[in-house]
């Protein structure tokens, strides 16, 4: 592949004009389609001056090349979207999460395989500076042996952004908080330290019965398969901004905590016979005026399927992770 990469995007939201953007911005690359079923009109995506559709069914019957579609519509569409993509014979990009149930992950790689076509599951957060530097401290050993993890992730989601026509708040399209806000530091954890057993949980709906089909804080813990126990404490009824995402991490050879609104920042590193380095700095938060998102780091992730796609290198978040998020959330949630 030594021409540009073709891409599409579904759904010109947030989340679909960062890939759009980044896309743009990619010189290997090339955007040839915009899909929403909102009119163009509302959807503030007139820089982009490509082919727009209504449809995945539409824009697939155009004709029009593609190598790659990016699926950023709400949860509840990722896996019929992407299995369409896949079957269709193009690469796909999926945003968190890759598909609310398991099984459907499961049939989507099953397809994948089946076609030789590649799924790239969007987990932006690993490369945060801060992320990429603990998963180097856990593999290396410095930690020894991992005793205890904790991630609190405090945030502030309320009727800004639970707004009665959006689809964020609806069981059937957003699959819960856990889908929606929290999968990225689930992620993390699954990628720093591997699959979590003897799930406990408890969980309540504080201030949003009237915004949500679901809860809005829980207390989770759990035992790593590979030794050490977690937690997981979260809640979106922090009022009016976020309060914090954090992971403290304590091992037999130090302690070491990330923090920040974005586990940004590492706050403590006290590790036996280790001086911790300069570490570049995190990109700043997506800003979506009311409330905040993560680290903006799409364009690693579009760099990065660039890479794959031409043989230069391996793929980031594999559908196997991505596959093993929605596995690790549905456990959690059976417990309701």
């Amino acid at each position: 592949m030594s021409e540009k990469i073709k891409f599409a995007v579904v759904g010109c939201g947030h989340i679909g004009k960062r890939h759009a953007e980044m896309i743009s911005r990619n010189e290997e690359c090339e955007l040839v389609g915009l899909i929403d079923v909102k009119d163009k009109s509302v959807l503030g995506i007139e820089n982009y001056e490509v082919p727009f559709f209504a449809s995945l069914d539409e824009f697939l019957a155009s004709g029009i090349e593609v190598d790659v579609i990016n699926i950023a519509s709400p949860n509840g569409f990722h896996f019929e979207q992407s299995y369409k993509v896949i079957d269709a014979g193009k690469h796909v990009v999926v945003e968190k999460p890759m598909a609310l149930k398991k099984q459907h992950a499961e049939k989507l790689i099953f397809q994948a395989l089946h076609k030789h076509k590649q799924v790239f599951a969007v987990m932006q957060n690993r490369y945060s500076p801060p992320s990429a530097w603990v998963k180097e401290m856990v593999e290396s050993g410095k930690l020894g042996k991992i005793y205890m993890v904790q991630l609190n992730c405090y945030w502030n989601r309320d009727d800004r952004y639970y707004k009665p026509e959006s689809w964020h708040g609806k069981k059937e399209l957003d699959g819960g908080t856990l889908f929606t806000q929290f999968s990225h530091f689930i992620d993390i954890m699954y990628w720093l330290f591997g699959d979590i057993t003897n799930i406990q949980a408890k969980f309540a709906d504080f201030n949003h019965e009237t915004l949500t089909d679901f809860e809005d804080s829980g207390f989770v813990s759990f035992d790593f398969v590979d030794g050490g126990m977690g937690s997981l404490n979260y809640s979106t009824s922090v009022w009016n901004q976020n309060l914090e995402s954090s992971m403290t991490i304590i091992a037999e050879h130090g302690a070491v905590k990330i923090g920040g609104q974005y586990m940004d920042k590492v706050e403590v590193c006290n590790i036996k016979d280790y001086v911790m380095p300069e570490l570049a700095p995190t990109n700043p938060g997506n800003d979506y005026g009311a409330y905040k998102g993560s680290a903006a780091n799409h364009h690693y992730i579009i760099e990065n399927v660039v890479d794959v796609l031409k043989g230069r290198n391996t793929i980031t978040t594999n559908a196997l992770e991505g596959l093993k998020v929605v596995d690790i959330i549905e456990r959690i949630y059976a417990i309701k």
